[in-house]
């Protein structure tokens, strides 16, 4: 290998330094409160990721990179703690539209423990429980999943259905009425397991990423 090939890589820019953007929502006539996000300190916020509005996230959250959080029409947003939010997600919800959890009202909930793969879209009014899996490119709007569910890669759950806690929703499969959701199989062991696994490096991550 020659020299020039070999040699260390020199940054145009700045190293290490994390660039992303945090703001108030600019008030509106559907939503005139601005209000800032509250981030817990253990949260680590990945290079380019927007987080606008009043969204609140928990401990040991890991947002990767590109990651866009609006809480600027559908308001308000929260993240549970040691959930990952991958890289190229997008949370977003319509004016208006709501949830309630534990007696609020949520354009977006997410529990505990949730991970949101990358390139994802999560649509508000929605309600996603603790332990699930949303996989690649999947998209969750106008609808409630219970706790402990999988939603496989470019699969659609919509149109205000309820995913019963720990249903697998197959790869590229369109959830949108009830009756297509009440017959969803239960998630298998192997799945259970890898999204565990997922969760547990993701919140490394969150606490590495945070010492460079």
């Amino acid at each position: 290998m020659s020299k020039h090939k070999s040699a260390k890589y020199k940054s145009m820019g700045p190293t290490n330094k994390h660039s992303y953007f945090v703001s108030s929502n600019p008030p509106t006539s559907f939503n005139p409160i601005s209000i800032y996000p509250i981030i817990d300190e253990t949260t680590f916020v990945g290079p380019f990721s927007s987080i606008i509005g009043d969204v609140r996230i928990d401990t040991d959250v890991f947002i990767g990179c590109n990651v866009t959080l609006r809480a600027d029409e559908g308001t308000p947003f929260y993240i549970g703690s040691k959930t990952n939010i991958q890289d190229g997600v997008i949370l977003h919800g319509l004016k208006n539209m709501k949830f309630t959890v534990n007696k609020k009202e949520y354009s977006i909930y997410i529990g505990k423990e949730v991970s949101i793969a990358h390139g994802a879209i999560v649509h508000g009014p929605c309600v996603i429980g603790g332990n699930t899996f949303v996989g690649f490119n999947a998209i969750v709007f106008n609808s409630i999943v219970e706790e402990g569910c999988y939603i496989d890669l470019s699969a659609i759950v919509t149109d205000g259905v309820r995913i019963p806690a720990n249903r697998y929703v197959p790869a590229g499969a369109i959830i949108n009425t009830q009756e297509k959701a009440n017959a969803l199989e239960m998630v298998s062991q192997s799945k259970e397991e890898f999204a565990k696994e997922v969760v547990k490096s993701n919140v490394e991550f969150s606490q590495a990423y945070s010492h460079l």
